[in-house]
């Protein structure tokens, strides 16, 4: 589809349009989404968490307030709209707008390492990035990616560090062997299409919208290859806030679990729920089709958790994000928790 801008998916205006709106409901209280019939009991506890309402990987978060996966649980989640970017939720989380969120694992990584106070306590799924490349191209295999140019958002966001790592793997330096080319985030996949790059590495929904409507050909994910069975993006939670409430975090987790393995069985209901309430461009048989790709029976908690955030961490020392000093397992035990113990 089509956006405003000429671009698919979501638009930047769509994203900065919903932004706003979801800011300003976020300033005024919590989320309420269709009128959920479930009342959280009390006396319960209360948090705020951060999520990224434009991206689809996100909805079980907004469906699990809507349809009372947390107040089963008994704790009343109010939800935070932080922006677009893993530098806006550091910074929610920072600054006690937040006391939870969501995010990518790539995102909070060198935060955590120079002492940002965040706990990592449980995955909510696999799979949400994809490397593209354009037919005209002729690129079908990451070797036929060397020497040429790669659209991306931001050059330090996740979807780039995560198939720098791939490129690396393969035996490519990241750095040399391609040319990684900032477009502004509704460009990213015309500039594919246009041919002012060869391929593009981007997140869902919109790389899915990118492949189908440019009919682009999928080189890498984070679903397969280096990235199967691994968890792409987790729930954080502010240091002081865990540590005064411990139950209430446990609580969240826990209906974290239960709602995206509900979203794993039941992507038509997820999606329906986000077309209905939210308003993407994106088509209802879309949407399903790429909640249902996301592996969301991937959400580990505890040791589980913890060797997943240490295989990323030897993954950012690959391609010198964090230190190669870092001793990766102690960093990892040190960033995750286990609240379910």
């Amino acid at each position: 589809m089509t956006s405003e801008t000429g671009s698919t998916g979501f638009s930047r205006r769509t994203v900065l349009r919903t932004a706003g709106a979801a800011a300003a409901v976020a300033t005024a209280g919590a989320f309420t989404f269709g009128g959920s019939p479930f009342a959280v009991a009390a006396p319960t506890p209360k948090v705020r968490l951060a999520w990224t309402e434009v991206a689809a990987c996100h909805s079980p978060l907004g469906f699990g307030v809507a349809q009372g996966f947390y107040a089963k649980h008994n704790v009343d989640v109010e939800l935070y709209y932080q922006g677009a970017s893993g530098h806006t939720l550091i910074e929610a989380l920072a600054t006690n707008k937040a006391d939870l969120g969501a995010g990518l694992v790539l995102d909070f990584l060198k935060p955590l390492e120079q002492g940002f106070d965040v706990k990592l306590f449980v995955g909510s799924h696999g799979g949400c990035q994809r490397l593209l490349a354009s037919p005209a191209s002729g690129i079908t295999t990451l070797q036929g990616l060397k020497g040429k140019t790669i659209a991306v958002a931001d050059l330090a966001g996740p979807a780039k560090l995560a198939f720098a790592v791939t490129l690396a793997k393969a035996g490519f330096d990241p750095d040399a062997d391609v040319n990684w080319q900032v477009f502004p985030w509704d460009l990213v996949g015309e500039a594919v299409h246009r041919g002012d790059a060869h391929a593009l590495a981007q997140f869902d929904p919109w790389a899915f919208s990118y492949k189908k409507d440019f009919n682009l050909t999928q080189i890498a994910d984070t679903q397969t290859g280096i990235y199967a069975d691994r968890v792409c993006c987790v729930l954080g939670a502010n240091g002081p806030f865990l540590k005064n409430n411990l139950d209430a975090v446990r609580r969240v987790a826990a209906a974290n679990l239960e709602v995206h393995e509900y979203t794993a069985n039941h992507p038509d209901e997820v999606a329906k729920w986000y077309i209905e309430n939210l308003k993407p461009n994106l088509s209802l048989e879309d949407l399903t089709a790429d909640l249902g790709s996301i592996v969301y029976h991937n959400h580990p908690v505890g040791d589980a958790l913890v060797e997943q955030i240490r295989v990323s961490i030897v993954d950012m020392q690959l391609i010198k994000i964090i230190d190669p000093d870092t001793d990766a397992k102690a960093l990892a035990n040190r960033i995750a928790v286990n609240v379910l113990a």
